[in-house]
């Protein structure tokens, strides 16, 4: 039986999804998990508080640690978080230098890390102690395998284990609650790189790391510059405050999130995205994206000879392929064929580097429709071939 055979019915799209959004018709826009993007109604809530800034900034700011706190606590009720264990910054890779120091680590620390990972994450690993890397094969089968692969990678040496929720470029599970329980077993501070889990599972904070980081702007319909740092009650003393400011006398979360003058507007829309993403159904959202995105990695692979797809969580919204040996070796071969791919064909992906050829993601959203996974089948195989 051919993949055609076994693929189901076109999905449909979802009621008003695209209207949603300010994005370029004429693109198709199947990258959403790099950058996001701002729903109409969360723009206008961010424009809103731009304007209210601008027209009296004093009673702005002097009020802004209540906002915050304010926007903190909602935004915990929607990721089932303690509202005085997460704090509100501006990007995952932020979080993940706040959490590393917050560690304490000591000469001859060493911290866990794979080759997956997020390379501003890891890059932040690397400063702070000696980083031992597990290679994880992407074709490896399941969880499980997954899970195995990190365990047998630990060392007397090992202090902190710094893991994907789910890996950026290849989709796949790592850090689960499996794995972070035995972590925890062995003593292990559990550091979990979640950029892609809010909004996109239903619960992001499941299996209880020390510390956990995600962005907000992926799939939880907030604007850039929105994140959470959560982290686990022993820890959250330790965690240093960005710069000093007037509320440091606080502690976490007040004293991380609180930053002078700088553009708080992002954080403060933030909790519209998540109530837009409940208004909608979010399991209803998930089913949609996860049909949507599963559909257009079948397409490619029985369209396109070469590309195969790798194991996956049928849950998730993103998807990943290996594309043809050769291709992709480098990152500067992967921008490469990105922008190749952007200028030639009108779509936008992924295009991830490996050392024996890379890959390819996708992602689905809610203002995607079929026929831009089709359009994408339908000329990709023509690119790569002269590649």
């Amino acid at each position: 039986m051919t993949m055609s055979e076994r693929r189901s019915a076109t999905p449909k799209g979802f009621p008003g999804g695209p209207e949603l959004f300010r994005l370029d018709p004429a693109i198709a826009h199947l990258n959403h998990g790099s950058f996001g993007a701002v729903p109409v109604p969360v723009s206008d809530v961010r424009r809103a508080l731009l304007a209210e800034a601008d027209a009296d900034p004093d009673t702005f700011f002097i009020g802004m640690p209540e906002r915050l706190a304010a926007a903190r606590g909602r935004i915990a009720a929607h990721l089932g978080a303690d509202p005085e264990g997460i704090a509100l910054v501006s990007n995952a890779t932020e979080a993940a230098n706040l959490a590393l120091d917050a560690v304490g680590l000591a000469p001859g620390d060493e911290i866990l890390v794979t080759d997956h990972g997020y390379g501003t994450v890891v890059a932040a690993a690397a400063r702070r102690a000696r980083v031992a890397t597990v290679a994880l094969d992407p074709a490896l089968p399941d969880e499980d395998a997954v899970r195995e692969a990190v365990l047998a990678g630990i060392t007397p040496r090992t202090r902190v284990a710094l893991l994907d929720h789910i890996t950026s470029p290849t989709a796949r599970v790592v850090a689960g609650p499996r794995l972070l329980a035995e972590l925890r077993e062995r003593g292990i501070t559990t550091v979990v790189d979640g950029a892609h889990a809010p909004g996109m599972l239903a619960e992001p904070l499941a299996g209880r790391p020390d510390f956990w980081f995600g962005n907000l702007h992926k799939w939880a319909y907030a604007p850039p510059g929105s994140a959470v740092l959560a982290v686990a009650p022993d820890h959250r003393a330790r965690v240093p405050a960005p710069v000093p400011s007037w509320e440091d006398a606080h502690g976490f979360p007040r004293a991380v999130e609180n930053r002078a003058t700088i553009d708080y507007t992002a954080v403060l829309a933030a909790p519209a995205g998540l109530d837009l993403l409940a208004g909608l159904d979010a399991s209803a959202v998930r089913a949609h994206n996860a049909e949507l995105v599963s559909y257009g990695v079948e397409l490619l692979a029985d369209r396109i000879p070469g590309l195969t797809p790798l194991p996956y969580d049928p849950a998730l919204a993103i998807r990943a392929l290996r594309l043809p040996r050769d291709l992709a070796r480098t990152q500067p071969e992967a921008t490469a064929l990105r922008e190749e791919i952007a200028a030639r064909l009108r779509c936008r992906v992924l295009i991830w580097p490996w050392p024996t050829g890379g890959g390819i993601r996708l992602s689905a959203q809610i203002y995607n429709r079929p026929e831009e996974y089709e359009r994408l089948a339908a000329r990709l195989g023509e690119l790569l071939s002269g590649a």
